[in-house]
């Protein structure tokens, strides 16, 4: 496997171009030039940053991105509405939690979505309130959108500005290819791009799965387009995310022991025939699902769906597979399903998740070795901007699972640990195969496509903590360079 998943020239390492398998590339060129929360340490340096960043800004613009994370202050209170109205008097504000799955809109953006105490919630979304049931400004899930709606939507030229800073940044970090989770109707910015000779990642952009009528009725089928650009792929969201309380489980959380979580509104209604309906017409179905009832859900749908349906190569993917009962681990493997997972996550939420999940819970926790050694597929991404897109970072939460806050120095479930050769490939050959292009990429064979990475250094032969300072060198897409470090 070696001889196709990596080369050593002159004290250098030569890779397959990393395929990030779960990426929101248009919002990862729309964070690059909004205001940054992620790594902001206390609820006064989160306002601080916004502050500034407001201060900057025309009256009126709305301030979007953030991707704050208050597990990284202490108490790990929500931040509210009232936290930052006085620093944005003429700003709406709509910036949400890195997991993307709630987010903080400040007064006067709730004035203008007209949300106050008599607002309802919606099924599969919730709006943080106080004791009188006044909104604290903190939307959960489907409730987002009662302020998602008033935000205007970016021009055009503002989306080929993200999506050229998005294909840049990719090409700095190795990335040559990417499946979008949320392109939809913007293919035609990346087709803009490749058209202008600018485009330097490979895309496969997928559509909500509520649209496949619309695909259904243009005879596309999955994998259609170019080596470059390419769609038929449909996404949905089965539940929330661990960080924001709204992943779904089988057991009520440990912080929050009178809730098991968000059920998106459709898992058990429309759902199921919906996607049924999509791969009867060709299209490739993958739904994120973070918690153990979401997935056992998920899986359940798959298979009445290869039933209904019958057998064929239809490569269903379970985006994230984050918490999984022991006993669903190798469904993966025989129901043929991918596990379509983000290494970064485990350094990130393994600061905290103990404290909404119990032992016997955690134990299917990114269980990468699990999946792998049941026969089953891991294609590997970063869900940026959820988290960072640098794959040398994922590659060192796969192979480590240290955690950012450094208390687990020999890994964070351990077990679940794999190899630096299979996390290589499951960022290349288990991406491309989920994609359905392991023909033509993901390893480095004569006839496929060129596109490889050099890096600083053999991570193959140094301590494995340190293949987080590596860098790449020089990236190549189709056989010329996309970028050269200076």
């Amino acid at each position: 496997m070696i001889r196709s998943s990596a080369s050593r020239e002159k004290g250098r390492l030569v890779i397959p171009g990393f395929n990030d398998a779960h990426v929101h590339f248009l919002e990862t060129g729309q964070q690059l030039s909004s205001v940054d929360l992620r790594d902001a340490k206390t609820p006064r340096e989160f306002v601080e940053r916004i502050k500034i960043f407001a201060a900057k800004l025309p009256k009126g613009r709305w301030i979007l991105g953030g991707k704050w994370d208050h597990e990284n202050w202490t108490p790990n209170d929500l931040p509210t509405a009232a936290m930052i109205d006085a620093v944005t008097p003429d700003n709406p504000v709509f910036i949400d939690r890195l997991d993307g799955h709630m987010a903080l809109a400040n007064s006067l953006a709730m004035r203008l979505a007209g949300v106050n105490k008599d607002t309802k919630d919606l099924d599969g979304g919730e709006i943080v309130r106080d004791t009188a049931g006044n909104p604290m400004g903190v939307f959960k899930d489907a409730a987002m959108s009662y302020v998602t709606r008033v935000i205007p939507d970016p021009s055009w030229e503002e989306r080929i500005e993200a999506a050229q800073a998005a294909t840049d940044h990719a090409a700095s970090l190795g990335v040559t290819s990417v499946q979008d989770m949320s392109l939809g109707i913007d293919v035609g910015v990346f087709q803009e791009l490749l058209r202008r000779g600018t485009l330097k990642t490979r895309v496969y952009g997928c559509s909500p799965l509520g649209d496949y009528q619309r695909w259904e009725r243009t005879g596309v089928r999955r994998s259609f387009g170019d080596p470059m650009l390419r769609v038929g792929c449909l996404k949905g969201y089965a539940d929330g995310s661990l960080g924001s309380t709204t992943a779904w489980f089988f057991e009520p959380y440990l912080d929050a022991p009178n809730s098991f979580g968000l059920a998106m509104a459709d898992v058990t209604t429309t759902m199921p025939q919906n996607i049924t309906n999509a791969d009867k017409a060709g299209l490739q179905i993958r739904i994120h699902a973070i918690g153990d009832r979401a997935n056992a859900t998920i899986l359940d749908h798959f298979q009445a769906v290869e039933r209904a349906n019958g057998p064929q190569d239809r490569r269903f993917t379970i985006e994230h597979a984050q918490h999984v009962r022991i006993e669903d681990l190798k469904r993966f493997a025989a129901q043929r399903v991918v596990a379509s997972m983000q290494p970064f996550h485990i350094i990130d939420d393994g600061r905290w998740a103990w404290k909404r999940l119990d032992e016997k819970r955690l134990k299917g926790t990114y269980a990468f070795r699990t999946i792998l050694d049941s026969g089953g597929v891991l294609a590997f991404g970063s869900d940026s901007p959820v988290a960072p897109l640098n794959p040398i970072w994922g590659v060192y939460a796969a192979v480590t699972r240290r955690t950012l806050d450094d208390k687990n120095p020999t890994g964070w479930i351990p077990e679940q640990k794999i190899s630096l050769e299979e996390t290589i490939r499951a960022f290349t050959w288990g991406s491309a195969y989920a994609e359905f292009q392991e023909s033509a990429k993901g390893t480095l064979e004569v006839g496929k496509l060129a596109d490889f990475v050099i890096l600083s250094d053999d991570i193959f032969s140094i301590d494995p903590v340190k293949i987080w300072d590596v860098k790449v060198v020089m990236t190549v897409v189709d056989g010329k360079p996309v970028y050269e470090a200076k």
